[in-house]
């Protein structure tokens, strides 16, 4: 798994929480950042998908046992 798709299920999972709070205590700036770090985690988990397919497809025998 690809470095890139770690840090894009950190920031999805740092959104998701950022956005509850700011849903809870009704701070809308922090509402707003939630959703960026989600958006910023889907593109980053999207880049290390293709970096992981681009490797398979590469080299296709690599991690299967």
């Amino acid at each position: 798994m690809d470095e890139d798709r770690l840090k894009g299920m950190g920031n999805k999972i740092k959104g998701d929480v950022k956005k509850a709070a700011g849903e809870m205590t009704g701070d809308e700036k922090l509402k707003a950042e939630g959703h960026a770090d989600k958006a910023k985690g889907k593109v980053q988990s999207a880049v290390g998908g293709a970096k992981d397919a681009a490797r398979d497809a590469v080299n296709p025998d690599k991690d299967k046992v």
